[in-house]
């Protein structure tokens, strides 16, 4: 234990890694954001009730009647967004820097599951206020597990505790919220910290200068405080303007239209608006994430140097491939809601080939086709090729999200959010 608090904050640290364009803080704002998760969940277990009689009633009792009640909820929730936010920029920084690979490659997959199990905490979260807003977007959620082959429907059983969202989901749901996934989520982070500084703390570019080490008091633990009291500040000021939402009591028999996944599984949503089930939840979700896993282990032809492309023909190569995805997923939602449905075009054939096999040979087809006549002839490393990829992944999934979250309207149609 003595081995890993010192290897969290070592005695000295190299003073280039202390620019603040080297990290932007994420991993220690993330760190620090689990923590004000953990002491505001403390105080608000003191007043919520984990069952479907108590548990709404809990929260207006803790808006209306306890001091400060709102705005500790508010700091729970509006926390547990930025926490998701800052991981997921934390995670983008880390990729493209190359500090996932070499003696970090063990401690990507950490951080990797570090994001999910981040994702994990705000989807049990989400449940807790047992409103009309939670408990569909949870029913959407949960039956997204149902489309996994086999295994999806009993494993979907087991999560719910039965065919719909009951007492026992809700009480499963809060003791992972409130007990498992904090002490996984703080024992992961430590031993993540830990790694990182095993390796040798941030992956700087190397420079001509030579390597100054400067003591972490005050120098790093300074610049630190001043990050933390930045994000404390635009969180409280957060909490103070928007109250976290709650709609009327859950009620079974109602459903609200549209009905949304959260808005982290948006794009899983979206995804399912224009592919097979099994390939939206599935195939495409599974490949996606053994590509991330399988990112460090690749040989490279350069080691990682620090910064954020390997060379300014892999940043243009990024930035070309970033406005093709944009174009090409704005394209396919487009084409597939006003043009051409191949469930209801191809009606007689088996949905799994219709509106699975046949739309994804066509989405691969097209990036086969700009492989070939495009990024080929730019002539990239492996390691620009994969940033390549890696980009027209995330932006691909950042358009899904946006549309599933802004443009899906009353029966989940696509319409302009500004318009009732």
């Amino acid at each position: 234990m003595r081995n890993v608090l010192l290897h969290i904050h070592p005695v000295s640290v190299s003073n280039n890694s202390l620019k603040f364009t080297r990290t932007f803080g994420l991993g220690g704002m993330a760190f620090l954001l689990i923590g004000i998760q953990v002491l505001t969940g403390i105080l608000l277990r003191f007043y919520y009730v984990p069952s479907p009689a108590g548990a709404y009633d809990s929260i207006l009792f803790l808006k209306h009647q306890v001091l400060f009640g709102p705005f500790i909820r508010n700091i729970h929730h509006w926390s547990g967004v930025f926490l998701l936010m800052i991981a997921f920029l934390h995670f983008l920084r880390v990729f493209f820097t190359g500090a996932c690979r070499d003696q970090r490659k063990i401690n990507w997959l950490f951080g990797l599951l570090l994001l999910l199990l981040i994702v994990f905490s705000n989807f049990t979260g989400y449940l807790l206020p047992w409103d009309q807003l939670a408990y569909w977007a949870i029913t959407i959620s949960t039956n997204i597990i149902g489309y996994l082959p086999l295994i999806g429907n009993p494993l979907r059983n087991l999560v719910v505790g039965g065919k719909e969202l009951n007492s026992g989901t809700l009480q499963t749901f809060f003791n992972f919220h409130t007990s498992v996934l904090p002490l996984l989520l703080l024992v992961l982070a430590v031993y993540h910290f830990w790694r990182v500084r095993k390796a040798g703390g941030v992956l700087v570019p190397e420079t001509k200068t030579e390597k100054v080490m400067v003591p972490v008091m005050p120098n790093l633990v300074y610049r630190e405080f001043i990050a933390a009291l930045a994000l404390i500040a635009v969180l409280f000021s957060f909490a103070a303007l928007f109250n976290a939402p709650l709609l009327d009591k859950a009620n079974p028999a109602y459903s609200m239209n549209p009905t949304k996944a959260p808005w982290y599984f948006a794009g899983v949503q979206e995804l399912l608006m224009h592919f097979h089930p099994f390939f939206a939840a599935f195939i495409i979700p599974v490949c996606v994430g053994l590509f991330l896993a399988w990112i460090p282990f690749l040989n490279y032809e350069e080691p990682p140097g620090g910064h954020w492309f390997i060379s300014e023909k892999g940043k243009r190569s990024a930035g070309t491939v970033a406005v093709f995805a944009v174009l090409f997923t704005l394209s396919g939602i487009l084409f597939n809601q006003y043009v051409l449905n191949f469930g209801i075009m191809l009606h007689g054939i088996p949905a799994f080939i219709s509106n699975g096999i046949i739309p994804l040979l066509i989405v691969l087809s097209f990036m086969a086709l700009y492989y070939r006549f495009f990024i080929r002839r730019s002539g990239l490393s492996k390691a620009e090729l994969v940033q390549v990829i890696f980009v027209f992944i995330m932006v691909a999934f950042l358009v899904l999200t946006i549309t599933g979250i802004f443009f899906r309207g009353k029966d989940m149609e696509l319409s302009l959010p500004w318009r009732v």
